[in-house]
């Protein structure tokens, strides 16, 4: 029997209870991918974070949802590094070795704030599925695309606040590894709000998304003509952070707290 020390931390939030729970564990070398999908699962977070030291200041990092292994997760790497500052890991900045190359975490000195390092994923135009729109209950909106996800753009956070997916009906739009973000306008203490949506990876609703703000920054950031962004994930659990545009990256600073800790037995 192998034990694996496992941690449960909420993303993306100042306090237990919210932003978005996401699983770390800790392992001398990856599991089967096999193993690390059951696990996955059993955990029920949108995602679970593996991570192997390599070196120093290097990791191996892979995450996984309760369906797949995805390519790039933002609550879950800043968990990790949350995870290595109470390991009490020294070497700071880390660099995280993943499916979307290296990406760093920073811990920023203004409390307990971390800051990644991830690429800009801009959006574009493209071919709008006819059924997109019904299937967020919108009769209208601006629809571009990234590599990754649609963006849905509209004119209010009401309107984001107020969208009821049909959640069977965004699963067979989106790709096997694709999601909807739905975003507007900010009220005056941030600058834009957002709401994510990736049924077809067993995540209807993620409650804050680290990963989408490689392509929200960029779009707002030209719209606003700021570099520097604050944003609010109107889920019900809540979310809040900040993003920097810097050249073909983004920064993504964030808070988590620790739920749990304990050991995974398998």
């Amino acid at each position: 029997m192998t034990s694996i020390p496992y941690y449960h931390v909420d993303s993306f939030a100042s306090a237990l209870f919210a932003g978005n729970p996401a699983g770390v564990c800790i392992v001398s070398d990856f599991p089967p991918d096999r193993t690390m999908l059951q696990i996955a699962a059993e955990n029920r977070h949108s995602q679970t974070a593996f991570v192997v030291q390599r070196g120093t200041d290097n990791f191996a990092l892979r995450w996984f949802s309760p369906v797949i292994e995805d390519d790039l997760c933002g609550h879950a790497t800043l968990a990790t590094a949350h995870v290595l500052a109470l390991r009490a890991h020294k070497a700071w900045p880390v660099r995280f070795q993943t499916m979307s190359g290296e990406l760093r975490a920073a811990r920023t000195g203004a409390g307990d704030w971390v800051e990644l390092d991830f690429p800009a994923r801009p959006a574009a135009a493209c071919d709008v599925p006819a059924t997109l729109l019904p299937a967020l209950g919108l009769r209208d909106a601006q629809v571009l695309k990234d590599t990754r996800d649609y963006l849905v753009v509209v004119e209010s956070a009401e309107q984001v606040a107020a969208v009821k997916p049909d959640f069977a009906a965004l699963a067979r739009i989106t790709s096997a590894t694709g999601g909807v973000i739905v975003t507007a306008p900010g009220d005056g203490d941030c600058d834009y709000v957002v709401r994510f949506f990736a049924p077809g990876v067993g995540i209807p609703e993620d409650p804050a998304t680290g990963s989408i703000t490689c392509t929200l920054v960029p779009y707002w950031g030209a719209r606003l003509g700021k570099r520097a962004l604050r944003a609010r994930q109107l889920s019900p659990r809540g979310g809040e952070l900040r993003g920097e545009l810097a050249g073909d990256r983004v920064k993504i600073a964030g808070q988590a707290r620790l739920y749990l800790q304990g050991t995974i037995e398998i």
